[in-house]
């Protein structure tokens, strides 16, 4: 029996994903559980299974576009027989998603339909780069990625397809016109360039964040508290710890994991720092778990996995955790439960975080930290003037809820552990 299947909510309040890539082609015979498309949601791409053994008989969508939750993606008919002839032929004559035949497309260069159709999973890029590279008539078998993870991006195609061009033009003598009065030689304007623009449209990953970061700011009433942290002490703890690592193969110890148990620690003291607002009922949410976001910067945007229950885990495990769901998320594999449920977010730059920045906060939590860089500075130490490693360390938080005052004891405790690392080895 002839069946269609529709977006399902596959995640926390889905309620739209676009269609990244199908897996399978009009004809072909899939069995139960066989992913047959990847769906790019609010927080992951995911495959889709298959819900029985079948035939697909139509895609009702093309990669990029934008499907809503209920709305019929794929139709099969009936359980899959025994014996098949393969999608080829069928293909050829089958509607595509907009209801034209596949022979009322735009037709591509041969050479880019043979070597990106020959497994177009193999390259990484975005459906929107996919489509600029048909446009221009580029082969993505034949683009240098430069991308983080091996991503071909839009600059990556805009290159390939760039061609010499004679920059020559022939010129032609000109009889000079009888005068008695010979004019002064008219200035020609140099050409400097080629004036260009394009336009690209938002990613379903940079249309969550954006609206994410919109609905942030107008709802909560963020307040930024910034403190300086002297963490010459720290850096020389976790170089000795990261010598002694290397010698037993273990996982690489960066300063995040100690900010992360330092942060999930003094939550247990300051609860509310550590709770949600319930807007609706007009409750404040307790959370009893200390479960760290922590902001990843992809090719695609930013994504913020989660560590869980990081106050219960010694700083190796979260080192380990973190190097995992760091490159994964970058490669865009992590599941939606690594995605959700954080009670705090850490966002950190690195050797980029500036001086000092007000990060936004993660609804519906209620406080973010932001970690930024560490430089020389002069410090006052024991009456003497000292040169020392320190940095700027923000908080915003939703003044709706939290009061400056609880604010400012639940960093003065943070970097009390940051600056003395001692005292964090006692939460252990």
């Amino acid at each position: 029996m002839a069946f269609d299947f529709r977006l399902p909510d596959v995640g926390e309040g889905l309620h739209e994903g676009t269609l990244v890539e199908w897996l399978v082609a009009v004809g072909e015979d899939v069995a139960l559980d066989q992913p047959f498309a990847r769906i790019e949601t609010d927080k992951a791409v995911v495959d889709l299974p298959a819900p029985r053994a079948a035939r697909v008989t139509q895609l009702h969508f093309s990669p990029g576009d934008l499907i809503e939750v209920g709305q019929v993606m794929i139709s099969f008919s009936g359980d899959a027989p025994a014996t098949r002839d393969g999608p080829a032929a069928d293909a050829a004559a089958a509607p595509t998603g907009n209801g034209t035949s596949d022979s009322a497309a735009p037709a591509r260069p041969p050479s880019v339909a043979a070597l990106e159709d020959s497994d177009p999973r193999s390259f990484l890029a975005t459906p929107h780069t996919r489509a600029l590279a048909r446009k221009l008539g580029v082969a993505l078998a034949q683009v240098r990625p430069s991308g983080r993870g091996g991503r071909i991006t839009d600059e990556d195609v805009e290159r390939a397809a760039q061609q010499p061009v004679a920059a020559t033009r022939p010129t032609t003598a000109t009889p000079a016109a009888p005068s008695a009065v010979t004019a002064p030689p008219r200035a020609v304007p140099q050409v400097i360039g080629e004036e260009r623009e394009e336009r690209q449209p938002l990613s379903h990953l940079r249309r969550v964040i954006a609206n994410a970061m919109a609905h942030s700011k107008r709802t909560a009433a963020h307040v930024t508290h910034v403190d300086e942290a002297d963490v010459t002490d720290l850096l020389a703890i976790q170089k000795r710890a990261c010598q002694h690592i290397e010698t037993k193969g273990g996982p690489k110890l960066t300063l995040l994991p100690y900010f992360i148990k330092a942060a999930a620690s003094a939550l247990i003291d300051h609860p509310l720092l550590n709770a949600s607002y319930d807007e609706d009922a007009q409750e404040i949410v307790y959370k009893h778990h200390r479960h760290i976001g922590v902001a990843v910067d992809t090719a695609d945007g930013l994504v913020v996995p989660v560590i869980r229950h990081a106050d219960q885990k010694d700083l190796l495990t979260i080192a380990s955790e973190l190097a995992d769901i760091a490159e994964r998320a970058r490669r865009r594999q992590l599941t939606l439960d690594e995605l959700k449920g954080a009670t705090f977010t850490l966002s950190s730059l690195g050797p980029l975080g500036g001086a000092f920045a007000t990060p936004i906060i993660h609804h519906p939590e209620l406080a973010i930290v932001g970690l930024h860089a560490i430089k020389d500075r002069p410090a006052v130490v024991d009456g003497q003037v000292l040169p020392r490693k320190t940095m700027f360390i923000s908080c915003s938080y939703d003044h709706r809820i939290i009061d400056g005052a609880v604010a400012a004891r639940f960093m003065h405790d943070f970097l009390e552990m940051v600056q003395k690392p001692d005292l964090l080895m006692l939460r252990l």
